[in-house]
């Protein structure tokens, strides 16, 4: 396991898209025009509204021969709806389920470890990657219908990391295939499958117009090699801020040593803003959350918490020019038990870019949390908080997790 920071190369081209508004479109465009392969990964597909859009754009790229592998969660997506499953099935679209569930399944720790990442990789030359499911802005699964566009970011790229995006996704799909053949019990298949080199179309070295030319780099986890990549970024780039820390996330339940860094950060005089979920979204990474900011608020940080709609953003910038996108909450089911990725940007136009965005969520949101306030919240609230606290603490216990 590496201890290094994520190598940073340059020649990207990148473009921040905010929401499903602004990503969908450029799906659907590089779909349109993808002449050999798409490969898309989301925990959750949700083929309501816009997300439905998507759904065609795939289906029509596999229905001109294009190769089209969709990759879903078995949690955040389940099993297909049947009318999207007759349609793929017609047009040639092949999707898998990522460790599909059952009520007891979710029983099994292990279970727990989902496909949360959202990577998007088109003919090996341009690649998506960020927090944005397969969700259309104004609806929610469980509360329905939206007044405002929840808040969340993508990131459009071509250069060099397309071609380590395309590996890993490539690698998952063929484990998924192996998996499906040893159910099968095609045993020598399966082996076969694994053992062999993956083959990927060429890239034709595209440029893109717009955007910022950077440095950047794809920063994955797993439970193999990468456990701890997306957690060590952040705490490098906490550690070497001197003037100023923004992040924005959506189930914010850092560990101590995340914490710590932001407690020194600001008692070493850098401004530190942190815009956090104000609706209730779940119960347990809404509470948990709220006894951590009592030391935070303490140490000077400033915490703003989003209501105007779901906060689902999971990025941060530092120091006007080192930046991050990606799917990694700073809680322990990301940063413990789900395959993430996130784009780590050193570029100050980028940077800029995606800061000036958060301020003005930062104006939405209004007022900052006011500690006094805080530390008078009602005992209710106060045992709800230590209540989800405690249930994530045994499930961490369940999983032989330190954190």
């Amino acid at each position: 396991m590496s201890r290094s920071a994520p190598r940073l190369r340059g020649g990207h081209h990148l473009r921040l898209l905010e929401g499903s508004r602004e990503l969908f479109p450029a799906l659907i465009e590089a779909m349109d025009g993808a002449r050999h392969e798409v490969r898309l990964e989301t925990y959750i597909f949700d083929f309501t509204g816009a997300g439905a859009s998507v759904a065609e754009a795939l289906a029509r790229a596999a229905e001109r021969g294009v190769k089209v592998c969709l990759t879903v969660d078995g949690l955040g997506t389940g099993v297909l709806p049947a009318l999207w499953r007759s349609r793929f099935g017609q047009a040639g679209v092949a999707w898998r389920v990522y460790s599909p569930v059952s009520a007891m399944a979710l029983l099994l720790p292990t279970r727990w470890r989902r496909l949360h990442r959202k990577l998007c990789v088109i003919d090996g030359e341009l690649a998506f990657c960020g927090g944005i499911n397969i969700l259309d802005d104004f609806h929610d699964p469980t509360h329905g219908v939206l007044a405002a566009p929840r808040f969340d970011f993508a990131v459009r790229i071509t250069g060099p990391l397309v071609a380590e995006a395309e590996q890993t996704v490539a690698l998952l799909w063929r484990r998924l295939q192996a998996v499906r053949e040893l159910r099968q019990h095609h045993l020598h298949k399966a082996v076969q499958r694994l053992l062999a080199p993956i083959t990927l179309p060429a890239p034709a070295g595209q440029s893109l117009a717009g955007g910022h030319l950077a440095r950047a780099a794809l920063v994955l986890r797993d439970n193999l090699r990468s456990r701890k990549r997306i957690e060590r970024a952040y705490l490098r780039a906490i550690g070497a801020a001197r003037r100023e820390i923004i992040i924005a996330n959506a189930y914010f339940v850092p560990g101590f040593k995340l914490r710590r860094a932001l407690v020194l950060a600001a008692e070493r005089g850098v401004r530190v803003q942190l815009l956090l979920q104000g609706r209730y979204e779940y119960f347990m990474q809404y509470h948990a959350s709220r006894p951590i900011y009592g030391a935070l608020l303490g140490a000077g940080v400033e915490i703003f918490e989003y209501a105007p709609s779901f906060l689902h953003a999971k990025v941060a910038v530092i120091d006007g020019h080192w930046a991050t996108v990606g799917s990694s909450n700073l809680d322990p089911l990301s940063l413990l038990l789900a395959r993430e990725a996130n784009v780590v940007v050193d570029d100050a136009g980028f940077a800029t870019e995606l800061r000036d965005r958060l301020l003005g969520a930062m104006q939405l949101a209004g007022p900052a949390v006011d500690p006094a306030t805080y530390a008078r919240r009602p005992l209710r609230q106060r045992g709800m908080e230590y209540l989800a606290m405690l249930v994530m603490r045994l499930a961490l216990l369940v999983t032989r997790n330190r954190y």
